[in-house]
């Protein structure tokens, strides 16, 4: 199967004007806001302003049809968007395509009846609301969401479901107008991946309880731990069928996790960058860092990983947007790139020696987020298992194994 990795010129333009309003726009404004010490009506200020300077600019919302304001950019034009957006800290954000959202977006588009997507999916689009997506629970495995023990029961009376649970590590919760709820409506179901449905729940119904942000070794990110009590919910904000959530939770979270990679790739250049900038500027024993064959190679392989990494997401973007089966091509991306990330930030860290360990330098949180990533929207030992079982099940039906 020929691939022709060239972008098509309209997307080679937004591409290209992506990065200009990031280095020209974005990472000025928040350098201004890191000196007035990230004051929080500075920060507010600042995203007005840059979001109606992307709408200027003809960047917002690029991942949505143009009906609903977007650029109607498939997924190879968004890896090509986040992998720029993503070279500044609020970039995504600024261009209304940042997780949760994003794929809440897409979530609702393509699984919310008509009164759904007007009421939930038209303020994300707008960006005028946020909105969280609650699937995983402290008390079992998250990787396993057959073991979700959140309740959804139905009143006969009324029609309105119950929910009862407690979920954590859900991002974005803190300021949320709703969240997308995986709840248990048929604990008997056979298969078990039929036994949970997915609803809208405002966050301003009675019972819906913020615990508190979960904090983390990157600190405090708005990973909210919930609690719900007896939250009740119209019958009509169902999302989807019912029994249908682990099959909705599977279609949002396929290509969330390319658009993390997306976004992974952006910081693993921002990295490579700063390990070359230093090592070209710091001399030691008689040379520059970058004459030293020891950090050469730490080059060398961050740009082959760095390589290797793009034309994953490229190719699992291109099999998503051809309507290919996709899974494999995703778990590859989403634990190569994760990894990869852990290991050039690491590299640009050893090369900046003890300035690599303060906070002098965006480095060092980057590192710590970069080891949460490993984990989040799958762990590397899930994707391992899904690549792995591929390749077995090929084998014992008596075929070769293909992954083009």
């Amino acid at each position: 199967m020929a691939i022709d990795f060239t972008l098509p010129p309209d997307i080679e333009e937004i591409r290209r004007r992506v990065r200009e309003f990031v280095e020209g726009e974005v990472k000025p404004a928040e350098q201004k806001l890191e000196e007035a010490g990230n004051d929080r009506n500075a920060l507010i200020e600042m995203i007005i302003d840059l979001r109606g300077k992307a709408k200027e600019w003809e960047l917002w919302l690029p991942h949505m049809p143009k009906e609903w304001g977007g650029l109607g950019l498939g997924p190879v034009g968004m890896a090509s968007v986040s992998a720029e957006a993503a070279r500044a800290r609020m970039g995504p954000f600024v261009l209304n395509c940042q997780a949760p959202d994003e794929g809440n977006m897409h979530t609702l588009l393509h699984f919310g009846t008509d009164e759904q997507k007007e009421k939930y999916l038209r303020p994300l689009c707008d960006g005028v609301k946020r909105s969280c997506f609650a699937m995983t629970e402290p008390e079992v495995a998250g990787s396993d969401p057959t073991l979700i023990r959140t309740q959804a029961t139905q009143d006969a009376s009324t029609g309105d479901w119950v929910i009862n649970g407690h979920k954590w590590f859900i991002s974005g919760a803190r300021g949320a107008a709703f969240a997308i709820v995986i709840a248990k409506t048929d604990p008997d179901a056979d298969p078990p991946q039929a036994r949970n449905s997915a609803f809208i729940v405002d966050t301003k119904t009675p019972g819906w309880e913020i615990v508190r942000d979960v904090e983390t070794m990157s600190g405090g990110h708005n990973h909210c731990e919930i609690r719900l009590t007896d939250v009740r919910v119209p019958a009509e904000n169902m999302l989807g069928e019912r029994g249908g959530g682990h099959r909705l939770g599977q279609v949002r979270l396929g290509p969330a996790r390319l658009a993390h990679c997306m976004r992974w790739i952006a910081q693993a250049e921002v990295a490579l960058e700063m390990l070359v900038d230093r090592a070209l500027q710091r001399f030691s024993h008689g040379s520059l860092l970058a004459d030293k064959q020891a950090i050469q190679w730490m080059m060398a392989d961050s740009a082959m990983e760095l390589y290797s990494s793009k034309l994953m997401v490229l190719h699992a973007a291109y099999k998503i947007e051809n309507g290919l089966p996709f899974k494999q091509e995703v778990s590859f991306a989403k634990h190569h790139v994760a990894n990869s990330l852990w290991r050039i930030i690491d590299r640009a860290i050893q090369v900046h020696g003890a300035l690599g360990l303060t906070d002098e330098t965006p480095l060092s949180a980057m590192y710590l987020v970069a080891r949460g990533m490993r984990l989040v929207d799958g762990p590397d030992e899930v994707h391992r298992m899904v690549v792995s079982r591929d390749i077995l099940r090929s084998y014992r039906a008596g075929r070769a194994w293909e992954f083009l």
